[in-house]
């Protein structure tokens, strides 16, 4: 049986979305940029369009099948400046170092490696800031902080399901955690849900508003009157928190763990 799944941001559908075929795979210089590119066939397209991945990471073009490969350059070209235009409001992709600061339940915190220690993290104050202290060797560090982030959202985020879910009566099959691009969370028919670990950089609000509209899929997996009822209820602040992550979650999807 196919499994069905309902995500943030993402639309509901009542059948299933036919496989894309990759065509081709290269990188796009925009601006002095080199991006990865993919170029994906897919059957039901009537025409040619063109998705920035979350961050400006790459990008993505779908095209009608037996599409001539001249008019998806000339398409390119087309839309470079368009390309140029949107890829300038992103932000820059920050490498995660010591010395810059990196966002933890909404408060920057500075990142502070000290070497010849056990390779943990751990949240402190340096100079009267919020600090994350980094030990171990210095190449090591953005993988370190990656997997702090995914510890603490273990943490926090088991809890708000266990908190939401008893709420709605509803149980969650498994819960799991990844690095998405194209959605901060999801809900399968057979009660799985999955979140991003990113989210722990964001306020707890937008956490829990996160859980809570994955939370609320387990009883109404669509995105209809009901469901928003269901979600505003579990998480009062789900307007304010759902405004923040689309002004906020590009900028969060930028930061570069590797």
């Amino acid at each position: 049986m196919a499994r069905m799944a309902f995500g943030l941001f993402s639309s509901p559908r009542k059948k299933k979305a036919p496989r894309s075929i990759t065509m081709e795979e290269r990188t796009h210089v925009v601006a002095d940029r080199e991006l990865p590119l993919r170029i994906f066939e897919n059957h039901r397209a009537k025409r040619l369009t063109l998705r920035i991945d979350a961050g400006g990471r790459g990008l993505r073009i779908t095209v009608p099948p037996g599409l001539a490969r001249g008019e998806v350059e000339r398409f390119l070209d087309r839309h470079q400046g368009w390309l140029e235009t949107r890829l300038a409001k992103l932000p820059d992709q920050p490498q995660v170092r010591p010395g810059v600061k990196m966002p933890l339940r909404g408060r920057p915190h500075l990142i502070i490696h000290e070497a010849g220690k056990r390779g943990t993290v751990s949240v402190g104050e340096f100079e009267g800031q919020d600090a994350l202290f980094v030990h171990g060797d210095l190449q090591h560090l953005p993988r370190r902080l990656a997997d702090f982030l995914k510890r603490e959202a273990k943490r926090d985020i088991e809890a708000l399901v266990a908190k939401h879910t008893q709420a709605v009566g509803r149980k969650a099959k498994a819960i799991r955690f990844k690095d998405t691009t194209s959605r901060w969370g999801s809900c399968t028919s057979d009660g799985t849900l999955s979140f991003n670990w990113r989210i722990m950089m964001a306020p707890l609000t937008v956490v829990d508003y996160l859980v809570a509209h994955e939370v609320a899929h387990l009883k109404e997996m669509n995105h209809g009157p009901k469901f928003w009822a269901l979600c505003r209820e579990l998480c009062p602040r789900t307007d304010e928190a759902r405004a923040w992550l689309k002004r906020n979650g590009g900028a969060l999807q930028a930061i570069e763990f590797g």
